[in-house]
């Protein structure tokens, strides 16, 4: 799934891509031609990520610091200016899943900076693309959403709530720049990844068992959905949101699974943040 642009050099500009979804997206922009740009809060990991992506055989460097900051945010732009001249690919995947808790009994400082992680360092990051190169080139952007932005769960209404923000804000960017910049998100369910630890661990054969695909995700799932709406093959498509969440939100048609969506019952009694 190579798109024209990769084959011609193109750049992609990865946020949170030290470990997990983040990290196997830039493997797989990687594998299909694109050289890279990733951010990542902690340096030494960062760092070894772009050791492992050099050692693949990708053009990779590296940007430390929180999307959060707007100057980190710049610099990481500049950087893909600099280092490559262009910037084709964007992919918003940074993200928080704090506060964690019932919303009478959140903060409203931890609140905030949650809307600032996950949706307006989104915006910016598109802002800073668009002025820099999409707006005169083209380009594509991908938000990482999630599953659970079309429903409420326990303990995670911050979280949910700002991914809604973030899945609406797609759709808005997707008609305000066309037809030179495609925007689109991955919605994930459950992913095996260290921010959602808290939820799969010690209990993974229960919650894949609730699924009607039989697994919890990898990265890699939502990495591939990523190079499709990236590459040639989804070139008549923006504003769409693709899902990818082993069958959550059509569990309840199968007959053989548990009523109840174990994700649920384990957010209801697991505490946690990452």
């Amino acid at each position: 799934m190579t798109s024209a642009q990769a084959r011609e050099g193109a750049v992609a500009l990865v946020t949170g891509a030290s470990r997990g979804i983040g990290l196997a997206v830039a493997r797989g922009l990687a594998e299909s031609g694109h050289r890279l740009v990733i951010t990542a809060r902690a340096p030494d990991a960062l760092q070894a990520a772009v050791a492992e992506l050099r050692a693949d055989g990708a053009e990779a460097v590296g940007c430390a610091g929180g999307v959060a900051d707007s100057a980190r945010a710049q610099a990481c732009v500049a950087l893909a200016m600099r280092e490559f001249g262009r910037l084709d690919v964007l992919v918003n995947n940074a993200a928080t899943n704090a506060p964690y808790g019932a919303l009478m009994d959140v903060d409203l400082t931890r609140w905030r900076a949650a809307f600032t992680v996950n949706v307006e360092a989104a915006l910016r990051l598109t802002q800073l693309a668009w002025r820099s190169w999409m707006g005169e080139h083209g380009g594509t952007v991908v938000n990482i959403c999630t599953e659970g932005a079309s429903h409420v769960g326990p303990n995670v209404g911050a979280y949910g709530t700002s991914k809604a923000a973030l899945l609406h804000l797609t759709a808005q960017l997707a008609g305000e720049l066309a037809p030179s910049v495609r925007v689109n998100s991955v919605s994930p369910g459950l992913i095996r990844t260290e921010m959602a630890r808290f939820v799969w661990d010690g209990a993974e054969e229960q919650l894949a068992a609730s699924l009607p695909l039989g697994r919890i995700g990898e990265p890699e799932d939502v990495a591939r959905a990523v190079a499709w709406l990236v590459s040639d093959a989804a070139e008549w498509v923006t504003g769409a949101d693709v899902l990818v969440d082993g069958g959550t939100r059509v569990r309840a048609a199968a007959a053989d699974k548990a009523s109840s969506y174990a994700v649920h019952e384990r957010l209801r009694t697991t505490t946690g943040e990452a």
